[in-house]
């Protein structure tokens, strides 16, 4: 039997569980989650290597209409990427809408296989409910086929994996077998850490906030690899809200992180935070390049 192997693109509004389902399907941790719209901001690359085939599944950021120069280009990555791939898994949470509207005028341009996962059933008590959801999706587009998932409890996604396989092009294995994600090292740990701020403020400081690694250094004498952090804001209130009462807030960012990039990365590292003010880098380009969002 030919070897098979292809990317699909996970595609929806913000907030539905992209991510949350890339995680689950590979496995392993490739792409950080937050209950903050946007926290995907660039295409994550998550792997599954077999004998028989390779699904490259695309995380993609949320779907929108972006205000600031940031959004627009997290907007512009998310519907780049429904280009040469050669699949869709367009992913949503609620009945059919505006946003999901503005979604599905972007695959009038696209032919290949799309398919609906309505996802976070776990919340719904009945099948009928789902149904019903389902229901108003049924003439918005000529999708392959309608999975009911749940992302966070793993339900339907073994089905799901195997129903696609068919569907994957006769093709080379792209990545090394042992390959889980396409992210370096240096970019899982700045997103770890702006995850951990994402989930520790509110308001306008998550959406405010990059995160860029400015060193990395072996530390014989402890064994361990030191990191330093830079993490931008845009305002001087901002900074005040990181640093936290006695500095109680940026030292429960930097614990969190340190733990959980010992855990994902299997690195015991030393992490120093520093925060620096840049006014209004989210609608400079040379600001989102040098922070690495889009590609100018």
């Amino acid at each position: 039997m030919a070897y098979r192997s292809g990317f699909i693109a996970i595609v929806g509004r913000p907030n539905v569980g992209k991510s949350t389902l890339i995680n689950a399907l590979i496995g392993k941790k490739v792409a950080i989650t937050s209950d903050k719209p946007q926290t995907t901001r660039h295409r994550i690359n998550g792997l599954i290597t077999t004998e028989d085939y390779q699904m490259i599944f695309v995380d993609t950021p949320g779907m929108h209409k972006g205000k600031d120069l940031l959004n627009q280009t997290i907007d512009k990555i998310a519907v780049q990427s429904l280009q040469d791939v050669d699949l869709i898994l367009f992913v949503v949470d609620k009945k059919f809408g505006a946003a999901e509207a503005h979604i599905i005028k972007y695959f009038e341009h696209v032919q290949v296989p799309i398919f609906l996962l309505i996802n976070k059933i776990d919340q719904y008590e009945t099948k009928s409910e789902i149904d019903s959801l389902i229901l108003t999706y049924l003439n918005t587009y000529n999708f392959e086929g309608y999975y009911p998932i749940s992302a966070k409890d793993k339900t339907h996604l073994d089905r799901l994996k195997n129903d696609l396989v068919p569907y994957l092009p006769e093709g080379p294995q792209y990545y090394p077998q042992e390959m889980q994600s396409d992210q370096s090292e240096t970019t899982l740990m700045s997103e770890f850490i702006r995850e951990k701020i994402l989930s520790l403020t509110e308001q306008e400081v998550p959406h405010a906030v990059a995160v860029v690694i400015e060193r990395l250094e072996e530390n014989h004498k402890n064994k361990t690899l030191d990191v330093d952090a830079l993490i931008i804001v845009e305002r001087a209130s901002q900074k005040k809200i990181l640093i936290g009462h006695q500095g109680d807030k940026i030292k429960q960012i930097g614990m969190l992180a340190r733990k959980e990039i010992n855990y994902e990365l299997g690195r015991k590292i030393h992490l120093s935070l520093w925060i620096k003010i840049k006014k209004d880098w989210r609608n400079r380009e040379s600001d989102l390049k040098a922070y690495g969002v889009g590609d100018f």
